[in-house]
């Protein structure tokens, strides 16, 4: 039946939440019957420009199918490159091995293209640079308790209040404050 193949690829999307091998096979039928479709079209088209409107209908179903399995495939493709996209997000720029042998040459080459512009545009940000993959989850709270692990000295806060940071001290600071701090190994978060 008409349109069943590219069907079959957004019920494959469907019914599984990872990522399964791209559907080659099934994409060349559904190229193939869109082929078809096409062709028959023109040539109904061709036979319809003397006036006969007997192959109107059948015109108007098979361009509903074509543009039907249009976006099926649109839409397969679509949604494996949302996946690949947080695969990038959840596990860095190198593809895990079991992941790799499910994506074709162009989306490998999509993902290392991608990998490449997130790289480059974390690194024209600021002087040194922004990791994006540093916070990738909202912080549960605004202020944290921190202990000082060697003598620091004065600190100013963005409110503008000074904290003197002596070792094995403790405080409660925003989080924004004390992020870089905890970075440069002088102050650890306690955890309660």
């Amino acid at each position: 039946m008409l349109g069943d193949k590219a069907l079959e690829l957004i019920k494959q999307l469907q019914r599984c939440d990872y990522l399964n091998p791209i559907q080659d096979e099934v994409m060349k039928q559904v190229f193939e019957e869109m082929k078809v479709l096409f062709e028959e079209n023109q040539a109904d088209v061709n036979a319809s420009r003397g006036g006969d409107s007997q192959y109107h209908s059948a015109i108007q179903l098979r361009h509903a199918v074509l543009l039907r399995n249009r976006r099926c495939i649109l839409a397969y493709l679509f949604n494996r490159l949302q996946m690949i996209r947080d695969i990038r997000w959840g596990f860095g720029a190198i593809l895990p091995p079991d992941v790799r042998s499910c994506l074709s040459e162009s989306e490998v080459n999509w993902f290392t293209s991608y990998s490449r512009n997130i790289v480059n545009y974390m690194s024209a940000i600021g002087g040194s640079g922004l990791d994006l993959f540093t916070n990738m989850q909202p912080p549960k709270s605004l202020f944290i308790q921190v202990r000082c692990l060697c003598d620091y000295g004065d600190f100013e806060t963005s409110d503008g209040n000074t904290v003197v940071l002596t070792k094995n001290s403790t405080h409660f600071l925003q989080r924004t404050d004390c992020e870089k701090l905890i970075h440069q190994g002088v102050l650890e978060h306690i955890t309660v």
